[in-house]
């Protein structure tokens, strides 16, 4: 397949991250993207490739919904900053980034600027150890949170902190493989699990993951542009109703975008759709 590389400049910077970078190929269903975050490893970079080649080569799942809910998510940025981009999202789940010293201020200040029916939940991206989760969990407390993404990492860890949290635990980094969603079922290491397709391999991988973990299952992008994030969507469409909205709403932290009929949020809503890239990008490859 003939790979097309891209690079993407992010609006905002996400954990050092400024900007995404990978490759597009195009299949006979269509075209996928592989983008691998800095921080996977080789596995989890050989993954994201399978997922690039299923989405290619194969029609995504069948649908079983229309559209879906979608949240926008808030870097560790300063508070006001924090607040003026969920603002402007109009969406009305937002996932905030904590873990740092200023996680606190940063969800009040997304709560004030978005109001009492804004859905707050927050993503710590197991920066606690297991004192400091219980610590830092009563702080948020008072912003009505809908559920706490990694607290700690690992899921033992995360077993233990779900016994005592204030909130709903989600494990996200934890899990890479089929074998890890099956290994957090077992443990009960959590309420609900969040699959990144293009670290699992792709959408069908993904749903094998959500069977496996026997929980409500969040779809969740890796910060793709809008040809990979439609796996993404193509996900969440697939996967049962739960009453969470996915993370597929990050083209909204894209500076610019690789085709010229983007994946944004519609009021928080997203239908699935196949975009392709801009005729300019395919030509020069």
């Amino acid at each position: 397949m003939n790979r097309i590389p891209f690079e993407v400049a992010l609006r905002v910077p996400v954990f050092g991250v400024v900007a995404r970078r990978g490759w597009l190929i195009e299949g006979a269903a269509g075209w996928g993207e592989c983008s691998p975050l800095p921080s996977w490893s080789e596995s989890e970079r050989r993954a994201g490739e399978r997922a690039a080649e299923e989405a290619a080569e194969r029609e995504f799942p069948a649908a079983l919904h229309e559209r879906i809910a979608v949240n926008a998510m808030v870097p560790r940025l300063a508070p006001d900053d924090a607040a003026r981009l969920a603002a402007e999202s109009r969406c009305g789940t937002i996932k905030v980034k904590v873990g740092d010293v200023a996680g606190v201020d940063r969800v009040a200040a997304v709560r004030a600027a978005c109001g009492p029916r804004a859905r707050i939940r927050i993503d710590a991206n197991g920066s606690w150890d297991l004192d400091g989760a219980d610590r830092e969990l009563r702080r948020f407390r008072p912003f009505d949170i809908e559920l706490v993404e990694d607290p700690v990492a690992g899921l033992e860890d995360l077993t233990m902190i779900r016994r005592r949290s204030p909130f709903p635990v989600a494990a996200e980094t934890a899990i890479r493989t089929i074998d890890d969603a099956r290994r957090l079922h077992e443990l009960g290491a959590a309420d609900i699990v969040v699959l990144k397709p293009q670290r699992l391999g792709g959408v069908c991988a993904a749903l094998d993951a959500a069977e496996a973990a026997g929980v409500p299952a969040i779809a969740s992008s890796a910060l793709e542009t809008s040809v990979g994030l439609a796996a993404v969507v193509a996900l969440a469409a697939a996967l049962p109703p739960v009453p969470f909205a996915h993370g597929a709403g990050t083209a909204l932290l894209l500076a610019s975008d690789v085709t010229d009929e983007p994946l944004m949020p519609d009021g928080g809503w997203l239908e699935p759709r196949r975009p392709r890239p801009v005729a300019s990008l395919v030509a020069h490859a």
